[in-house]
C-alpha cells in the first residue's frame, strides 16, 4: 500500500508539473481576433500585455513590472486592396506590403524583369521608356536580394521613373515587421508568383501610418528563490505582426503565443514549487519590431544581468518536430552538453539541433552582452509552414512540443550547478 502511495504521489507531481490547459488557454486567447495580431495600429500589443500582467498574477508570482519604452513602426491597418488586370486579389493571401513601404493609391504598368538574361543596365534602360514610366517592377525577391545594390535604386526618388516595386514569394505569401522603423520613397509589395504572373497592369490602394514613438512595455513576473545573488530568467516576445488591412490580421499562435503560454506555465510551476534561485519570467514586446523590447532591457536592467545563471529564449515551439533547433551563446556552451545529456536520457527529442548564433530573437542581445542562453525553437513540423502567415492561428498551432520542453528546462535547472 505503502508503494502505490509512493507511485501515485510520484505520477500526481510529474503530472502537475506543466499545466497544459492553463498553456493552450492563453494560446487561444492571445491569438484571437480581441488581439488583433498583437501588433501596434489597433493597440493589441498592449492589449495582450495587460493580459499577461493578470495571467502572471493569477499564478502566483511575488511581483510582476511593466516596463515601458517607445518604438517607431509603419503600420497598414487602413485600406488594403490590389487588383492584377483587374482581378480583386486578397491581402494576406495573395498579397501583402513590405514592412517599410509607404502606401500607395494608383494604378500602374507592370514591368517584368528577366531574371534567365539579366543585365542590370539594359533593366535601367527598359525603364527609361515612355511605355514603362510609372511602372511598379516585377521580381522575384531572392532575386533581387542577389541583385540588391541595382534594385535598392528603384527604392529611391530620383533614381528611376518606376513607381515602386513588386516582390514575388512563393505562397502562403508572408508579412514582415523587422525594418518598419523606417519608411522608403516608394511602395514595395509582396505578392504569389501565380497572382502576378503575365500580368500588365496594377492597381493599388493601400492606407500606412507611421506611428512615431508608440508606447510598448515588457512584463516581468518574479518568483523568489531561497538565494538572491543569482537568478534564472526565463524570455519569449508576446508581440507579433498585427494588421494587414481593416479584416485581417496575424495571430501568431505559433509566433509566438506558443512561446509566452510557456512562459506563464512556468512561472505558476515555480511559484509553487520555490526553487533555490529567484526566477524572472520576461515577456517582452517589439521583438518583431526588431529585437525593440529585448534590446531596451538589456540597456535599462531591472536586474544585474551578470546576475544571470542561464537565461531561456522560448520561441515558436507550437509545433511537432521530432528535432528541436536551438542557439547557444558563447558563455552558455559549457552548460550545453548538459542539455543533450538530459534529453538523449529522457528521450524528449530526437536530437538538440544547433545552429550558428544570429539576431533572430531576443537571446542574441543577452548573448552578446556574455550571458549565458539558450535559443529554444521547434521548428520544421507541421506548424513552420504558416511562419509569419495569416494561417499561424488556433487551428493550426500544435502542442506536441510544449511538455518535452518544459521538462527539459525544469530538469536542467534542477542538475545545472
Amino acid at each position: 500500500m505503502r508503494k502505490l502511495l509512493i507511485v501515485l504521489l510520484a505520477f500526481g507531481l510529474q503530472a502537475s508539473a506543466q499545466n497544459m490547459a492553463l498553456y493552450k488557454k492563453v494560446i487561444k486567447e492571445i491569438s484571437s481576433a480581441k488581439y488583433q495580431g498583437r501588433g501596434y495600429a489597433k493597440g493589441g500589443a498592449n492589449k495582450a500585455g495587460k493580459f499577461l500582467a493578470k495571467e502572471y498574477k493569477k499564478a502566483g508570482v511575488d511581483e510582476v513590472v511593466c516596463q515601458p519604452f517607445t518604438l517607431d513602426i509603419q503600420t497598414f491597418a487602413g485600406k488594403m486592396d490590389m487588383w492584377a488586370d483587374g482581378k480583386k486579389l486578397t491581402a494576406g493571401v495573395d498579397f501583402s506590403m513590405r514592412e517599410y513601404s509607404p502606401g500607395v493609391k494608383g494604378e500602374f504598368p507592370v514591368y517584368h524583369v528577366d531574371t534567365l538574361n539579366f543585365d542590370a543596365d539594359k533593366m535601367f534602360a527598359d525603364l527609361a521608356k515612355p511605355e514603362y514610366k510609372n511602372c511598379l517592377v516585377a521580381c522575384e525577391f531572392w532575386f533581387t536580394y542577389k541583385h540588391r545594390e541595382a534594385f535598392s535604386r528603384l527604392q529611391k526618388a530620383g533614381e528611376c521613373q518606376n513607381a515602386g516595386l513588386i516582390f514575388t514569394w512563393e505562397s502562403p505569401i508572408k508579412f514582415f515587421k523587422a525594418y518598419g522603423h523606417r519608411v522608403v520613397d516608394k511602395p514595395i509589395v509582396w505578392v504569389t508568383p501565380e497572382a502576378i504572373a503575365g500580368v500588365k497592369r496594377v492597381k493599388l490602394n493601400v492606407d500606412a501610418k507611421f506611428l512615431k514613438d508608440y508606447e510598448c512595455f515588457n512584463v516581468i513576473a518574479k518568483v523568489e528563490g531561497q538565494k538572491h545573488d543569482s537568478c534564472y530568467v526565463f524570455t519569449a516576445h508576446y508581440d507579433h505582426l498585427g494588421n494587414l488591412g481593416k479584416k485581417v490580421f496575424y495571430a501568431g499562435a505559433n509566433d509566438n503565443a506558443s512561446g509566452t503560454a510557456t512562459l506563464v506555465t512556468l512561472a505558476e510551476y515555480y511559484a509553487k514549487n520555490r526553487p533555490e534561485y529567484d526566477m524572472y519570467f520576461l515577456a517582452v514586446s517589439g521583438e518583431d519590431a526588431n529585437l525593440r523590447g529585448s534590446t531596451y532591457f538589456v540597456e535599462h536592467p531591472t536586474f544585474p544581468l551578470e546576475q544571470i545563471k542561464y537565461l531561456f529564449n522560448i520561441d515558436m515551439i507550437g509545433d511537432n518536430s521530432p528535432v528541436q533547433y536551438c542557439e547557444v551563446s558563447d558563455e552558455g556552451m559549457k552548460a550545453f552538453p548538459l542539455f543533450e545529456k538530459i534529453n538523449k536520457e529522457k528521450q524528449y527529442f530526437k536530437s538538440l539541433n544547433r545552429g550558428a548564433l544570429a539576431a533572430n530573437s531576443d537571446h542574441y542581445v543577452f548573448a552578446v552582452r556574455h550571458v549565458p542562453c539558450i535559443f529554444l525553437e521547434n521548428e520544421k513540423g507541421d506548424a513552420f509552414q504558416y511562419y509569419h502567415t495569416i494561417f499561424d492561428n488556433w487551428e493550426h498551432v500544435v502542442t506536441d512540443s510544449y511538455e518535452p520542453v518544459f521538462r527539459l528546462v525544469r530538469d536542467f535547472i534542477e542538475e545545472y550547478k
